[in-house]
């Protein structure tokens, strides 16, 4: 390492501040290596600085990089400062870019680690979790630092870049799960579409969490570590008749949370704008592009920057339910149900709702909540249909089952997602069987709000009926809850469905 005289030291203007349509970025100087390269051993150089509050979204270091290395190896620390309640500290994010460059959706992308590791390395043939195996070509790589929040007085950092030289390794074929697995033909499958291993933040490796996903009764699970997809390839081995296993990524901005649920395997999603950068579409437009579907996550969140911004007019669909259930699950769950009156009177695409575990680490559960798709068989064009046509319902766990529609005249039917189409005085029967939820509330909700409430005993296994027009109710949808734990508040969900939508 260098002494410190030697280290570069970069304070905020040292470059200007670079605006390009998405979120502001910074580029310090250049960080060089010698030219001839050694054809062993190893070099490293240290960069301090202090970045004020107000700073970009994202500050790149650019770094030199000579022929012949085999591996570069990065660690930092920064300064946490105690800070009084109400004040924000310091929180700084990592990630790399290679010699391809730092253009948003370019191919430079080659990991990130947001705040979960303190170092990474890559090489051709490994890489830390979260990191792109390849080979470490010469030309100007750039290390990303992404100040999250910065504490009044200043963030400063130190980076330690290493260099070590020699023959490269062999970069690996990726190999990714099969896109379909042996299923039951036309059923209920269940799935956790939002979850995070060791290759983001999370704790548990894909092996642990196939094993829990199996005991929770899950059919399906959807990768989804934040910023990157380095997880892609290593899941193929958890794959198996009895469990599919789709590829996406939590696509993590300043301004909300998406899952990009089920692209195809190997599909980076870039996150470097907020909502004033009128980029998102765009980028919701890619995921499309590679067979997946938009899925606006945690919508009313309350960590900082978690918070949905961009709008709903690109969704596929929405995570109303998001790990054990709270009070910014039941605020999501109301505003999903706005959006629903509004798309009857407006004619416009309704908007499914799902829920998923979010979990990251013990003893956070896998599977609760768990979307219940309609599909015609478990592949991932029949689950991704099922979930964008809105076949689905939402429950704790593998315990609770729903069936749940409403029947006409003259034998129409419709069940969850789709339309029973009757004239607007033609009688309606909407039915719910419920099991799997003792002692638990059983509520029938329409554009007017909860119409109809019925008790479930404590065998958990009830059958609720409840008889209204199209022009009294625009759609059905059920919900389950447990007792209230506030009085006057209604009690946690132990399960909802999408909604039937009466008329033409």
């Amino acid at each position: 390492m260098c002494n410190d005289e030697h280290a570069p030291h970069h304070a905020m203007g040292r470059r200007g501040l670079l605006v390009t349509g998405a979120a502001a970025a910074l580029t310090l100087g250049s960080v060089s290596f010698a030219n001839a390269a050694p054809s062993s051993g190893e070099d490293t150089k240290v960069v301090r600085g202090t970045l004020p509050t107000g700073s970009p979204d994202f500050v790149y270091l650019p770094v030199e990089v000579p022929r012949g290395v085999r591996e570069i190896h990065v660690s930092y620390l920064y300064e946490r400062p105690v800070m009084p309640a109400g004040t924000q500290g310091n929180a700084l994010d990592i990630g790399i870019f290679d010699e391809r460059g730092t253009e948003l959706g370019g191919e430079g992308f080659r990991g990130w680690s947001g705040g979960a590791r303190t170092e990474f390395f890559i090489r051709a043939d490994d890489a830390t979790p979260g990191y792109i195996p390849g080979p470490v070509r010469a030309g100007t790589w750039n290390i990303a630092l992404g100040p999250y929040t910065v504490s009044p007085a200043g963030l400063t950092y130190e980076v330690t870049i290493t260099l070590r030289y020699g023959a490269p390794g062999q970069t690996a074929k990726p190999v990714y799960p099969p896109e379909r697995a042996k299923g039951r033909g036309r059923a209920w499958y269940r799935g956790d579409c939002h979850l995070h291993s060791w290759y983001s933040d999370g704790r548990r490796t894909p092996t642990e969490i196939a094993a829990l996903a199996r005991a929770a009764g899950l059919d399906f699970v959807n990768t989804s570590e934040h910023n990157t997809h380095a997880a892609h390839a290593h899941w193929a081995d958890q794959a198996g008749d009895d469990l599919l296993i789709l590829m996406g990524e939590e696509v993590t901005t300043r301004n909300g949370h998406l899952v990009a649920l089920g692209t195809d395997p190997g599909t980076f999603i870039d996150w470097r704008y907020r909502a004033r950068d009128n980029r998102f579409g765009h980028y919701a437009r890619e995921i499309r592009r590679a067979g997946g579907l938009v899925v606006p996550a945690h919508p009313h969140a309350t960590c900082i920057g978690c918070n949905w911004k961009f709008g709903f007019g690109e969704a596929d669909a929405v995570e109303v339910w998001n790990g054990p259930f709270g009070p910014d699950d039941e605020v999501s769950l109301q505003a999903w149900d706005n959006t629903l009156v509004a798309s009857v009177w407006s004619g416009k695409r309704w908007t499914p709702a799902m829920g998923s575990s979010d979990a990251h680490r013990h003893p956070d559960p896998i599977g609760t909540p768990q979307t219940v798709v309609l599909a015609e068989d478990l592949t991932r064009e029949a689950i991704l249909d099922g979930i964008r046509a809105g076949r689905s319902y939402v429950a704790e766990s593998k315990a609770v089952s729903l069936s749940f529609s409403a029947a006409g005249g003259r034998g129409r039917h419709a069940g969850i997602g789709e339309r029973l189409r009757v004239d607007a005085d033609d009688p309606v029967t909407v039915r719910l069987e419920v099991a799997g939820a003792p002692d638990c509330s059983a509520r029938i909700v329409t554009d007017q709000g909860v119409l109809h409430t019925a008790a479930i005993p404590a065998s958990g296994v009830a059958t609720v009926e409840w008889r209204t027009t199209a022009s009294y109710a625009a759609y059905v949808r059920a919900e389950v809850r447990h007792a209230a734990v506030v009085p006057g508040l209604p009690g946690p969900l132990a399960a909802f469905t999408n909604p039937v939508f009466l008329g033409g």
